[in-house]
């Protein structure tokens, strides 16, 4: 999945010290309901046993070919919001250097075409923080809709305090 600025691709072991790098910004974690990375050890863990999996890719710059973020679905039995069984629900960061970059827009466009076409869910969720409508602008830009529901996620790092938006796909068979 490659556009003219980024591609995806999975994560590797190697990538722990440019993980650890933006993973450790106390500024990122939080926002997505996880603890910044306390050591490049820590960012090789979450490799290992968080994105090594089918599900999960590197936002990397094509340029410098240094993954800069995440992106990934998450299906009905391990997702944060309650979504149908042939449904998932999207996700993703990216470092700070990044924002407002439309980065993370060109990712998200990427992983639903994957989700729509080829994995063929009936329905793609996300949701964000209250406290950071930026990621809900993203959504927003992939042609999400906010459902109106908000849903607390006690799994999040914050999430037994604040609330998630739930935004909901608009997709469109031909």
């Amino acid at each position: 999945m490659k556009t003219e600025r980024i591609h995806l691709r999975r994560w590797q072991e190697s990538d722990a010290e440019a993980l650890f790098k933006y993973a450790s910004d106390p500024d990122i974690g939080p926002r997505a309901g996880w603890p910044p990375h306390q050591s490049v050890e820590d960012s090789q863990k979450v490799i290992r046993n968080f994105f090594s999996n089918d599900a999960t890719w590197a936002i990397v710059l094509n340029e410098t070919n240094e993954p800069i973020g995440c992106v990934g679905y998450l299906t009905q039995a391990i997702s944060n919001i309650p979504i149908g069984e042939n449904d998932c629900e999207v996700g993703y960061w990216i470092g700070k250097p990044y924002w407002n970059k439309g980065i993370c827009t060109e990712a998200l466009r990427l992983l639903l075409d994957y989700c729509v076409n080829t994995m063929h869910f009936e329905n793609v969720w996300a949701d964000y923080f209250t406290g950071n409508p930026a990621s809900g602008r993203v959504m927003q830009k992939c042609g999400f809709h906010d459902t109106g529901k908000l849903h607390r996620c006690n799994n999040l790092v914050g999430g037994d305090k604040d609330m998630v938006h739930i935004y909901k796909l608009d997709i469109f068979i031909q």
